[in-house]
């Protein structure tokens, strides 16, 4: 896959350069995860670069293989991760067919979790239902220790700890509850962070990090969109939310669509509510900086100097918003279904809705100031 010439706008680089800061921001969502590589692939080949990387769950080992490699080396790792933990042959031929495909995602979905995913996680025997409270390997179904090894061979963390790119993956703390954002300015990020980002119980074990224990960041947030746009500093911006799960979908029809649009909701975004409430914060910051301009200079305090430099230096936010739209195939086993046509699936459909995306010059250019944010998402323009 390769981007021609006539795919984009033959100023997407310089419109691009406008801002001061590139964010990908990446949802969790197990095995729909391929879609976030398909996104990178799309953005790679554009020259669309990010200088900050964020993501919870899978979206974090995304970016840990992205950020943690030399350009030229991270499509190829994504790939390498992608097929290594989708290497297990469901059956030996190809069926077609919504209902096939269905059949064959049922099988794939179940065999995950009897068996595992190479280079990923496997079964712990014997079951943590047959051990006795606070045995080892009794609080999760699954061992991710062979997750340890692959983040080992396919992520360089030098290259994450160099500050190259500002790097950050939520977790929670199972202790107090707390969420919490593991970021390479304030943390030496190892593989352990990412685990513990990725630690969705009961499947997974929780990790532990100098003394205390995290699951996965999804339990309580499951995108970092709004630690992004909570930073103290807020520079000109053009984030890529690269979303799982659509909050928006069809009405359940029987018990499995009841299962499936209960996950998608619990796990999508809420990023409109996000950005609302980034707006108003800009338009209240807005009017004290109108305020503040109306009291002569020898009667600001330090305080006031300070918000006027703050206000002074930011920019808007323009959010292009990438969501994976499930096939009609898809239930509610979509996000641990983990077979090879699945993901190359999830994979294309990524990169084709990115190259969809950058095709929108228009978007992507940088907003007036006076906006403070602005959202598109190319699937809302058939609704």
């Amino acid at each position: 896959m390769t981007l021609s010439a006539n795919h984009l706008p033959p100023d997407l680089c310089d419109i691009v350069g406008e801002y001061k800061r590139i964010a990908l921001v990446f949802q969790g969502g197990g095995a729909l995860g391929a879609y976030q590589a398909g996104v990178y692939e799309a953005l790679a080949e554009a020259g669309c670069e990010p200088n900050w990387i964020s993501g919870v769950s899978i979206g974090a080992i995304n970016c840990a293989i992205i950020a943690g490699n030399a350009p030229q080396d991270r499509v190829p790792r994504l790939k390498a991760f992608w097929e290594t933990i989708t290497s297990q042959r469901i059956i030996p031929f190809n069926l077609e067919g919504d209902i096939f495909r269905q059949w064959r995602n049922q099988f794939s979905a179940a065999r995950t979790i009897f068996q595992g995913q190479p280079g990923f996680f496997k079964p712990r025997f014997p079951s943590p239902l047959m051990l006795p409270t606070g045995a080892p390997g009794a609080t999760s179904f699954y061992d991710t220790s062979p997750l340890h090894d692959t983040l080992l061979k396919l992520v360089d963390f030098d290259r994450i700890n160099s500050g190259d790119k500002r790097f950050s993956v939520g977790a929670v703390n199972v202790r107090t509850g707390n969420f919490i954002y593991f970021d390479n300015s304030e943390h030496t990020i190892g593989p352990e962070h990412i685990m513990a980002s990725g630690a969705l119980p009961p499947g997974f074990p929780a990790v532990k990090i100098d003394g205390e224990h995290y699951w996965d960041g999804g339990v309580v947030s499951n995108t970092p969109l709004q630690f992004l746009l909570d930073q103290p500093d807020h520079p000109s911006a053009l984030v890529f939310q690269v979303d799982l799960f659509s909050a928006r979908g069809q009405l359940p029809r029987d018990m499995y669509d009841v299962s499936e649009r209960q996950k998608d909701i619990g796990y999508s975004s809420r990023t409109r509510y996000t950005t609302d409430v980034f707006r108003r914060v800009q338009e209240l910051r807005s009017k004290l900086y109108d305020a503040l301009q109306r009291i002569p200079e020898q009667l600001r305090s330090e305080d006031d100097l300070a918000l006027i430099e703050d206000y002074s230096s930011s920019g808007p936010v323009n959010i292009c918003h990438l969501i994976y739209q499930e096939k009609t195939y898809e239930r509610d086993t979509k996000d641990y279904e983990f077979s090879a046509a699945s993901m190359r699936d999830h994979w294309q459909t990524g990169y084709e809705d990115t190259v969809k995306t950058l095709r929108r010059g228009d978007w992507l250019k940088k907003p007036d100031d006076s906006i403070g944010i602005v959202v598109h998402d190319i699937h809302r323009l058939s609704e």
